[in-house]
């Protein structure tokens, strides 16, 4: 056995730990993909994964977008990798992608950041789809509170299906995979690999890996604290997602009101319903690793609904989704670079040999981000060639 604060084996400890080339720590869609990518090059990998299914936390309790650009006029470098990334993950998922809405983009007269022209003009530096909203679109929104609406090209995937499909790739790519399986801690082994001390229902064993990727997304930080490692400037937000029905009038529309503290309300293909989502009720909570101690925040406890807020604002904006109706919510720790909020980028944080040689810590700001993964990984000397 051992122990997460010591480390300490004892007899019933195995004398011949499990070896691989690479072991990636998450079973999201960023684990899946990056476990993908490696088996390439590499003989042996394994992706470990606490829950009992892959994309079960993060890659599932979104808001299910693949963004277009649109969302980013503060930051013009994450508009323009979506608008990259947005033609190649739509290709790539086709089966997983749903197109059969259309998407609006609505520009708030108060509080906004950005005017309608200043939208547009946005769009048209990153060359992205933008045209006037037709009139019966128009006719939704209180026009005493908004300036103007665009039609705009933006899809959702569906995460259940995603999931199947990550599933399939990475049986035909031999990638093994271990589910329950929680990480304890990293520690340095004497052959210049890496012990991973590993803790299933039934048992506690150590796996050795030369590389090991980090890619448990708001959990990074407890895998490092609990290693001994330094810990990497996060900030995390209790996110609540509403699930509603919504009136037949909008039920093949997205609509997002922005660039300030408004709404957007987008299909969610995995459940047939919509994801209404707010900035400012959304969040319930937020904390800094470097402000306390490493903290574990359950996002599946009993939590109270903000969706009555939510609704209530919403609804000012477009008085229809009055006649939303409230199925559910789905909860989830959302983890972001300090520095995002500035201009809210999305930078992908990739970070080698951290805190032990071959430690990588990886942490994508949305799901298209995958596609800046390959770039940092070819520098890398990996066994049977590089990335």
């Amino acid at each position: 056995m051992f122990h997460p604060g010591g480390g300490s084996l004892t007899a019933s400890s195995p004398l011949n730990p499990s070896s691989y080339d690479a072991v990636v720590i998450g079973g999201g869609f960023f684990g899946c993909r990056i476990a993908l990518y490696l088996k390439e090059h590499l003989n042996k990998v394994l992706i470990l994964e606490k829950e009992a299914d892959v994309l079960q936390r993060a890659s599932y309790a979104n808001q299910a977008r693949v963004h277009n650009g649109y969302h980013y006029p503060r930051s013009i470098l994450t508009a323009l990798r979506s608008r990259v990334n947005f033609p190649r993950f739509v290709s790539e998922y086709r089966e997983c992608i749903d197109s059969s809405f259309d998407k609006y983009y609505a520009i708030g007269k108060i509080t906004s950041k950005v005017t309608a022209n200043q939208f547009k003009t946005f769009c048209q530096r990153i060359d992205a789809f933008i045209e006037p909203a037709p009139i019966d679109i128009k006719k939704l929104f209180n026009n005493n509170l908004i300036e103007d609406v665009f039609y705009t090209k933006e899809y959702a995937f569906d995460a259940v299906k995603l999931k199947h499909r990550m599933l399939n790739d990475i049986e035909t790519a031999g990638v093994k995979l271990r589910l329950n399986s929680k990480v304890i801690k990293l520690e340095d082994a004497d052959n210049l690999a890496i012990k991973i001390f590993v803790e299933s229902p039934d048992n506690q064993d150590i796996i050795t890996a030369k590389y090991v990727f980090n890619c448990t997304y708001s959990s990074i930080n407890h895998i490092l604290d609990r290693s001994n490692l330094p810990t990497i400037p996060l900030k995390h937000e209790l996110t609540e997602m509403a699930l509603v029905e919504v009136p037949d009038p909008i039920r093949h529309l997205g609509i997002t009101l922005m660039c300030g503290p408004f709404f957007s309300i987008m299909p969610f293909p995995a459940r047939g319903l919509h994801t209404l989502s707010h900035v400012r009720y959304t969040p319930h909570c937020f904390w800094k690793d470097e402000d306390a101690d490493v903290k574990t925040v359950n996002p599946k406890s009993g939590h109270k609904t903000n969706y009555p807020y939510m609704i209530k604002d919403a609804e000012r904006y477009i008085p229809i989704l009055s006649k939303c109706q409230y199925v559910d919510s789905i909860w989830e720790v959302k983890t972001v670079l300090p520095q995002s909020e500035v201009d809210d980028s999305r930078p992908i944080l990739f970070k080698k040999h951290h805190g032990l040689k071959n430690s990588i810590c990886v942490l994508g700001g949305k799901i298209d981000n995958i596609y800046d993964v390959p770039p940092e990984l070819k520098f890398m000397e990996l066994t049977g060639g590089v990335i």
